[in-house]
């Protein structure tokens, strides 16, 4: 926003009109009273009348012009000295009404108008203060804008939290009612145990993901570094889901440029990131036939880790907010269909405290995971 001057008000122009008014009128009776006492003085005393034409008569310039009379030498220097005094008058009345208008906008701040900004400048160190007003106006809108995001992020975690666990107690509830009552044969009872242990384990699953989930965010958790040699690694994940993805025709395709790539890293937060990212593809690839572990040495600072799948494209819309907790690209938080909504929350939090980056890419044919990490998180810390 451009910065104008400060506009005066019709009064403020007529009250600095009267100030110049009243100053000129002052000097000058000053001046007169001066002049009037100066010209009595030296009427009085032949000797200073003396001296005076004896000076004037001395003093020449180029052409042979004297000294002017002493009046107007004087009335010349009273003039200067009058519209020095007028400019600093007025002067520092424009910066006194320049100040009324901060304190103005100061109370309409302070009436609760935070994210209003004083928009015109000044030439004196009160710029200095106006700055410092919009700094801090800025950054108080700031807070409120985030203060307000984690109020809503607060009351979106306990409804989804209250929804996640509501859904499966009312169901173990309901099954343990009908095992209370003993109306049902023992087929059915083993099916309703079933069906409630099935039950607790979601919420057993949830509860882990939130504890693992606010033990990542907490600013006090630690990594434990060691070398970590990627393609054994990924040969381990990949194992781990080969009967799942054998059911599904999938096949794993593992890569490492160079072969030996090792990084310092967390090994077990790692291979929870791609326990996650490796159940998403299984779970929401629809149509996939390959999953590529990818892992290429960028530069001699940082690593490229890829995730990809050949399934089914993820929308726009929830590429946006698929690393937002909570967040399913179903709407029905259907446990069925999704987990907790809590995986890619988990796996963004723990790149982030590898000082790494992820982001996902949707196409018609791959869906693709990239996370970039420092070879040594230390050193990442150290240069951030």
């Amino acid at each position: 926003m451009k910065k104008e001057r400060v506009k005066l008000t019709a009064a403020e122009k007529s009250e600095l009109f009267a100030e110049g008014v009243i100053t000129v009128v002052l000097l000058l009776l000053l001046n007169l009273s001066i002049v009037i006492l100066i010209n009595l003085t030296i009427l009085q005393n032949k000797n200073l009348v003396n001296g005076i034409y004896f000076l004037k008569k001395t003093i020449t310039f180029a052409g042979g012009r004297h000294l002017w009379s002493w009046q107007n030498t004087f009335l010349v220097i009273m003039g200067i000295g009058d519209l020095i005094v007028l400019y600093w008058r007025l002067i520092r009345r424009y910066h006194q009404m320049q100040l009324r208008h901060v304190i103005s906008e100061l109370h309409y701040i302070a009436q609760g108008h935070f994210d209003h900004t004083i928009s015109f400048k000044v030439k004196t160190d009160l710029q200095k203060v106006i700055d410092s007003i919009n700094s801090l106006v800025d950054s108080t809108v700031t807070a409120i804008n985030e203060e307000r995001t984690i109020e809503k992020s607060k009351d979106e975690l306990i409804s989804n939290v209250s929804h996640d666990i509501r859904t499966p107690l009312t169901s173990i509830i309901g099954y343990l009612g009908l095992l209370k009552s003993g109306v049902s044969d023992p087929e059915d009872q083993q099916r309703y145990l079933n069906i409630a242990y099935m039950k607790a384990e979601q919420m057993k699953s949830l509860a882990h993901d939130l504890l693992e989930y606010t033990t990542l965010k907490s600013t006090s958790t630690k990594l434990s570094l060691s070398s970590l040699h990627i393609f054994s690694m990924l040969e381990q994940v990949a194992a781990g889901f080969e009967f799942e993805a054998d059911e599904k025709g999938i096949i794993f395709n593992i890569e490492t440029r160079p072969k030996d790539l090792t990084i310092q890293a967390d090994p077990e937060k790692l291979v929870r990131v791609y326990n996650n990212l490796i159940s998403n593809a299984l779970k929401y690839g629809t149509g996939a036939t390959q999953i590529n572990l990818i892992a290429n040495l960028v530069n001699n600072n940082e690593v490229e880790l890829r995730v990809e799948n050949n399934g089914a494209r993820i929308p726009e819309e929830s590429l946006k907010k698929i690393f937002e907790r909570f967040y399913r690209m179903e709407t029905s938080r259907n446990t069925k269909t999704g987990g907790t909504g809590l995986g890619l929350s988990i796996t963004k939090s723990i790149v982030d405290l590898h000082h790494g980056k992820i982001h996902c890419e949707s196409d018609d044919n791959w869906t693709r995971f990239i996370i970039c990490l420092p070879l040594d998180p230390k050193n990442a810390k150290t240069h951030a």
